[in-house]
């Protein structure tokens, strides 16, 4: 298929300097911004739970909002999946458990009021009360205490009697915030009218290590890339691949700090992609320039670069077109993390074919001039040597 049937002569490379003007300024402004504002993160970085349900009946994530707040659910996220008729929701909240801070307090109160209470050690990461009892006491009042403070109770361990032998000690192990969701919807109501389909964990330890080691998947996966162009072209052409691949990564990581859309695991894959496509066409790109640098031998850098990147059009505008019409389906139809990931693959696609013209070669044309003003320099001095002697 020929999308050009003539040869164009598109002065792309004379445009270099405010195309990286405009670059600059844009991809300084989101790290300001992601270190000011952050990301929104999803449940597999922040930690939290998510929570499937369906319903059997026809109902809004308006409503289903309203009673999850009604409840006492107030941080909780509704999002629809599937279509409109199938009725079901993810339900996104933070917390693994129903033991927060406030409620932390709450239960302590009540527990002392159970009587002579020497220590309680709220653990809310754990979702876990320990305290000490000079007097013996029973799983059920324990339980019954502290559910009517607002926190629900999973399970009372007796741990028998302190090693001291001064009290006996208890532990208070908190319901988890899927049995809340359950509640706190089933109000008023003899039968659910919703059927719990998945339940997902993720601790806050977890969450950071999940996005930590993201992270150095990602900065891995760029230093392999780099040391793979070093070798197959050479020195001056590597650093403008890394930078081009840089620079998508920033601004695909500007569509989730504007749109505020969830960054999660599915983001650092959708990273990802676009580090391996914007690499694949730096290198189809490189390989052209190369071949005319053989060509048009004594021709300066920039006008090569601008014949290679006018030979690619055709090529390019193929790809890049082909792949962004197989993500209108995901755009239309998908939801949630699946539109997420179409709409952030689009964006890498455009700043992908872009950097690869404006970032990459530019690097590689000023890499070449400094090296050839470093030659003429050494030339210089090494023609005064003999004169000076």
């Amino acid at each position: 298929m020929q999308i050009l049937k003539h040869k164009t002569n598109f002065d792309f490379i004379g445009k270099r300097k405010p195309a990286i003007f405009i670059s600059t300024i844009i991809n300084l402004a989101i790290i300001v911004g992601i270190a000011a504002a952050g990301f929104n993160l999803g449940v597999d970085f922040a930690g939290g739970t998510v929570v499937e349900l369906k319903f059997n009946h026809s109902v809004s994530p308006t409503e289903v909002r309203e009673r999850a707040q009604k409840g006492g659910l107030h941080d909780v996220s509704v999002q629809n999946i599937g279509s409109s008729d199938e009725n079901a929701f993810l339900l996104r909240m933070g917390g693994v458990t129903q033991l927060t801070e406030e409620n932390a307090t709450k239960a302590k109160a009540a527990i002392q009021g159970l009587g002579t209470i020497t220590n309680v050690y709220p653990d809310l990461a754990n979702g876990i009360i320990n305290f000490r009892s000079t007097t013996q006491l029973t799983p059920k009042a324990i339980r019954d205490a502290v559910v009517a403070s607002g926190t629900g109770v999973q399970e009372v361990r007796d741990l028998g009697e302190s090693s001291s032998g001064h009290g006996f000690d208890y532990q208070v192990v908190a319901s988890g915030m899927a049995d809340k969701v359950r509640e706190v919807l089933s109000q008023g109501q003899e039968t659910p009218d919703f059927e719990q389909r998945r339940v997902d964990y993720v601790g806050p330890q977890v969450g950071k290590q999940l996005r930590n080691r993201g992270i150095m998947a990602l900065v891995y996966s760029m230093l392999a890339i780099l040391i793979y162009v070093a070798f197959r072209f050479d020195f001056k052409f590597g650093p403008g691949a890394l930078l081009a691949m840089v620079h998508d990564v920033v601004m695909v990581a500007g569509y989730y700090l504007v749109s505020r859309r969830e960054f999660n695991l599915t983001s650092i894959a959708a990273l990802l992609t676009i580090v391996g496509y914007s690499v694949n066409d730096t290198i189809v790109i490189y390989d052209r320039i190369r071949e005319d640098m053989v060509k048009y031998k004594g021709k300066p850098l920039a006008e090569v670069i601008n014949i290679a990147v006018n030979d690619t059009l055709g090529r390019t505008i193929l790809t890049s077109g082909v792949t962004a019409l197989s993500l209108i389906g995901l755009l239309i139809f998908g939801v949630g993390e699946i539109f997420d990931f179409a709409m952030a693959m689009l964006v890498g696609i455009i700043v992908g074919t872009y950097s690869s013209v404006y970032i990459a070669s530019p690097l590689t044309i000023w890499l070449d001039e400094r090296a050839a003003a470093k030659a003429a320099r050494s030339g210089g001095i090494d023609r005064q040597q003999p004169n000076a002697a």
